[in-house]
């Protein structure tokens, strides 16, 4: 097989490839036994046909379609190898020559990762790390865990407030028609949490137990079901429960049940010791970001759209799966959201685009500065690996072999060595 390259057009190139004869000939050859069991011919069982009669009464030509099939997956990987193109998106096949006795020809038109202009990324200014722990911070993290550890009391007297959970029915109307999916009876509705449809929570807000009300709303232009999107409705909506979070004191008892200390002000003196410990971590990740960012502005690319549409079905798919460790999945966000898959696209293309260039940026520096990951590199982060999944390193080795993910890892090592680099040749900003 022989396979040559030219470029069209900006990232788009075609690949000429030529398959010998014998090559052919083979494919042609298991095209038939793949054929022959599904053939009928009178007097012969399935799959008992002879090659010749089978000919005679199809044609040989009825084989080359199966052949064609049989021959491009591996005739196209090697021909993407040979000329050291990598292409980005699926290949267009044209079909030149194909016969019994012939040699297979195509030109595969497929689009490739762009060229990169890179700017300067050496000496970039980055912000510089800052590890001081404010007591409005110590605060801020006693809060939050008084609302994880919060109670929720049923009030018998009073109106709904903000951070309440109302617990209601609900019916929904639009142009005085029940729609499907706006009826639901004692559902539990934190209010403020941005659930509901936008202002239907706000309006549950002053409400008692046993108030009655017509709730008016509008549901968002982009909303999945077409049929509702822009379009006022009523929600006639009934309360039966108020329930209100009773936080706990913040005392010696408090910093007994939600740690091993025995006092708050031990429980105080190791928050402020771990939020140190975070705000190092990411006022690293922040660095991190910071000097990549300016060295990916820096760059001229033309990126494929193909990239970004990869992408994005990427991070679609990452979001689903972050869904479902919560018990939600798509469909239920789209509800919640008044969102479809179209909008949730669009709202990730930016950062799609984002991630993109800044990977094209960093494999373009590491291509420059010579950085690359080898077996010594591979076999530490197995070994963490390891400590983190409480497996073999050997093991998980053998996993992501299997899984095709090995050189995935490798690659996301140069990326990180790659940063490393970037920050250790950069400046630290310099605070006014």
């Amino acid at each position: 097989m022989t396979a040559t390259w030219e470029k069209i057009d900006k990232n788009l190139v075609s690949i000429n490839v030529e398959v010998e004869v014998g090559q052919v000939t083979e494919a042609i050859d298991k095209a038939f036994k793949k054929v022959v069991q599904k053939v009928n011919v009178p007097g012969f069982r399935k799959g008992k046909v002879p090659r010749a009669i089978f000919e005679s009464r199809f044609g040989v030509e009825s084989l080359y379609q199966d052949a064609i099939d049989i021959l491009l997956p591996d005739t196209y990987a090697a021909a993407v190898k040979d000329t050291g193109v990598f292409p980005v998106d699926r290949p267009d096949i044209d079909v030149q020559q194909f016969g019994k006795g012939q040699t297979f020809k195509y030109t595969a038109k497929v689009t490739v990762k762009p060229e990169v202009e890179l700017g300067e990324y050496k000496g970039l200014e980055v912000p510089a790390a800052n590890a001081e722990v404010t007591e409005e911070e110590i605060a801020a993290e006693l809060n939050r865990l008084q609302q994880r550890h919060a109670e929720l009391t049923v009030i018998e007297e009073g109106a709904a407030e903000h951070g309440d959970t109302a617990v209601i029915d609900f019916d929904g109307y639009v142009d005085g028609e029940a729609f499907e999916g706006g009826q639901a009876e004692r559902h539990s509705l934190e209010l403020g949490s941005g659930q509901f449809i936008p202002g239907f929570e706000e309006q549950v807000i002053g409400m008692a137990t046993g108030d009655f009300k017509d709730v008016e709303v509008s549901f968002p232009e982009s909303y999945h079901a077409e049929h509702l999107a822009g379009k006022p409705a009523v929600f006639k909506v009934k309360v039966h429960e108020i329930k209100r979070k009773n936080l706990p004191a913040l005392d010696d008892e408090f910093a007994k049940d939600v740690s091993e200390f025995d006092t708050l002000e031990e429980y105080k003196q190791d928050l402020q010791t771990k939020l140190a410990e975070r705000k190092v971590k990411e006022n690293e990740a922040a660095r991190e970001t910071a000097v990549v960012d300016k060295a990916a502005e820096a760059a001229v690319i033309d990126i494929p759209d193909a990239m970004i549409e990869s992408e994005t079905t990427y991070m679609l798919r990452d979001f689903e799966n972050r869904l479902r460790m919560q018990g939600m999945n798509l469909e239920l966000y789209y509800q919640f959201s008044g969102q479809d898959e179209a909008a949730l696209r669009s709202q990730m293309n930016a950062d799609a685009v984002k991630r993109v260039r800044n990977n094209l940026v960093l494999e373009q520096i590491a291509k420059n500065e010579g950085i690359t990951s080898g077996e010594e590199d591979l076999n530490e982060e197995l070994e963490k690996l390891s400590v983190q999944y409480g497996r073999p390193a050997e093991e998980l080795r053998s996993i992501f072999e299997n899984n095709g993910n090995l050189d995935n890892i490798k690659e996301d090592l140069v990326l990180r060595k790659t940063i490393k680099f970037l920050l250790e040749n950069s400046k630290t900003a310099v605070v006014a």
